[in-house]
């Protein structure tokens, strides 16, 4: 047996955090002196303590791990599925962070060349342009943000096999109508839909009319784009008629260099009459 302090010297886990774990049912000590009150370990619960540690590092939170422990699946099966999902997690996490990385480089050297991090914005270009009136087959719920890539594929995989089974005619490329008006903890109002020549049921018109395009290569912050389009249109007497929306030029999970992956994206517009 060994005293909470000898566990707590092997395991690199301060005292504390075990009477916590105790606390919570995640490592319960093998014996407790009623007496005295003193812990003490089992030289087997040294590998559930290391155990535990291990799916600290991947950032599986205490209660995941108590679950994963508790589960009554097969153990390694259950272990396995929890390990792939977070394997995932973290390199969506690590994308994200080359993403971010470098952006920074970039400011970093514009910073260091005298110039504002946020000269990137001079160089994104906006166009008026006028376009007609086409058949939407689409898909409008909330979504998350982190939800988007997940939510992209499931509609849009529901709306192409939707053509295929009425024999539809595509006309453009998919889209995504951004119709929320503010951020909302519930998720972002989007409708998921693909331009299409016949009006069948569960079609509906989309009249865009007068929109200011930008054509956007690779994964630029969109939230720029959006930015530029409002200040233009602020600067040359236009305004919102209608929700932003984009459309994906090239399908995104077929690209493996980001910078082939090409979106459009609209903000109808009106005049303002003076």
């Amino acid at each position: 047996m060994l005293t909470i302090g000898e566990f707590s010297n092997i395991c690199k886990v301060s005292t504390k955090t075990l009477r916590y774990y105790a606390e919570i049912g995640l490592l319960e000590p093998s014996e407790v002196n009623p007496e005295n009150g003193y812990r003490y370990y089992a030289i087997e619960q040294l590998e559930r303590m290391l155990f535990i540690n291990r799916l600290k590092e991947y950032s599986f939170s205490l209660d995941e791990i108590k679950a994963i422990l508790q589960s009554e699946e097969v153990q390694d099966d259950s272990l396995y599925l929890a390990l792939v999902q977070k394997k995932k997690k973290i390199e969506k996490q690590v994308h994200n962070y080359r993403q971010i990385l470098t952006q920074l480089e970039d400011d970093i050297t514009a910073v260091r060349q005298g110039k504002s991090i946020m000269a990137y914005m001079e160089d994104i270009d906006v166009q008026l342009v006028e376009l007609p009136k086409m058949y939407l087959l689409s898909i409008r719920k909330s979504v998350q943000v982190e939800d988007y890539p997940t939510e992209y594929r499931n509609c849009f995989g529901k709306l192409f096999k939707r053509i295929a089974v009425d024999k539809l005619t595509i006309a453009g490329a998919p889209m995504a109508l951004f119709h929320s008006s503010e951020f909302s903890p519930s998720g972002l109002d989007t409708e998921f839909a693909i331009p299409v020549k016949e009006y069948a049921t569960g079609t509906r018109d989309f009249c865009p009319g007068l929109c200011l395009k930008t054509v956007v290569q690779g994964y630029t912050q969109l939230s720029s784009i959006y930015a530029k389009q409002i200040k233009w249109a602020e600067k040359e007497g236009y305004q919102g008629t209608n929700a932003l929306f984009e459309a994906y030029v090239t399908d995104p999970s077929q690209v493996t260099d980001e910078m082939d992956h090409i979106t459009e994206v609209y903000y109808p517009v009106k005049k303002i009459s003076l």
